[in-house]
């Protein structure tokens, strides 16, 4: 008998049921139980994001859709806030263990795909899922990183809101839309846009290219004012290796001798002094020299 995905992560019952396994032998240390009645080989444990999601869809009988943060994630949009649990929409109603969020919810056939094995909504269905949701910020950054990941227009949301116009949340879903920005290459890119939108700046262009006429190649700001030259730049941990930090330093002063003037953050800046960030962008804007980019 076929047990969907013995021995890796899989029923408890199935695996007993098929004589795969003996009831004493789950017990022991070849295997840990996830969930209930779902079982993971000992050495995938502690489980990874999509491993996770496996053992919600092996949980759920398979009848389960992988949806929301998970879903993003899985479909290689990497945008979830730490902790946040695994969501599966099920057609009955269910009791949800430890870690994992149950919903019922209409799906269109249309909106359901096959991701590392499970069951998921789509990039377009998962974008407007977390569109709804309650925190603003983090539902743009939801879009745009799904947007960005899998190339769609965010306003092609706008037909599940048509579809749909009874779901919660919806009516969030518009505002959501005009924040967003399909070119937001990260989640923190996005959030420090919104950071200088919402206090009362002027929006920045993101991934803008820069013409480097002497090495003949564009160099690509996170955000910026072209008009006034001003680029704005997040650095993640990518840009702290000794090769990354050599590159910048010169990415930096090909900026700098075209006339542009560069402001860089990291994380620490973002978490800790957002008010310091709108005064020096703002400064910036104000007494930036005119010209053309």
């Amino acid at each position: 008998m076929d047990v969907p995905g013995w021995p890796l992560i899989f029923r408890g019952s199935a695996a007993v049921g098929a004589g795969l396994v003996t009831a004493r032998r789950l017990q022991g240390p070849a295997f840990v139980r996830v969930l209930p009645d779902t079982w993971a080989a000992g050495h995938l444990v502690p489980l990874g994001h999509a491993d996770r999601c496996r053992a919600v869809f092996r949980w759920s009988g398979g009848r389960g859709v992988i949806a929301g943060w998970a879903a993003a994630e899985l479909s290689g949009a990497p945008c979830a806030p730490a902790g946040a649990a695994v969501e599966v929409v099920l057609p009955v109603r269910a009791r949800a263990p430890a870690g994992v969020r149950v919903r019922r919810d209409r799906l269109h056939p249309g909106e359901i795909g096959w991701c590392d094995g499970v069951r998921v909504t789509t990039p377009l269905r998962t974008a407007f899922d977390l569109a709804r949701g309650e925190d603003e910020t983090d539902a743009v950054v939801a879009v745009d990183a799904l947007a960005f990941r899998h190339g769609f227009s965010p306003d092609r949301l706008l037909h599940f809101v048509v579809r749909y116009r009874g779901l919660r949340g919806v009516s969030r879903v518009p505002g959501v839309l005009g924040l967003a920005d399909r070119r937001a290459a990260s989640p923190p890119e996005t959030r420090l846009r919104l950071l200088l939108v919402r206090a009362g700046l002027p929006r920045p262009q993101t991934q803008r290219p820069v013409l480097d006429d002497v090495r003949r190649r564009a160099v690509w700001l996170d955000l910026a004012y072209p008009a006034v030259r001003v680029g704005i730049e997040y650095e993640c941990a990518d840009h702290t290796g000794p090769d990354r930090v050599l590159r910048d330093a010169t990415r930096v002063t090909r900026l700098v001798d075209a006339g542009w003037r560069i402001y860089r953050y990291a994380r620490f800046d973002l978490r800790d002094e957002p008010g310091r960030i709108v005064a020096e962008i703002g400064r910036a804007l104000d007494h930036a020299p005119s010209g053309t980019p």
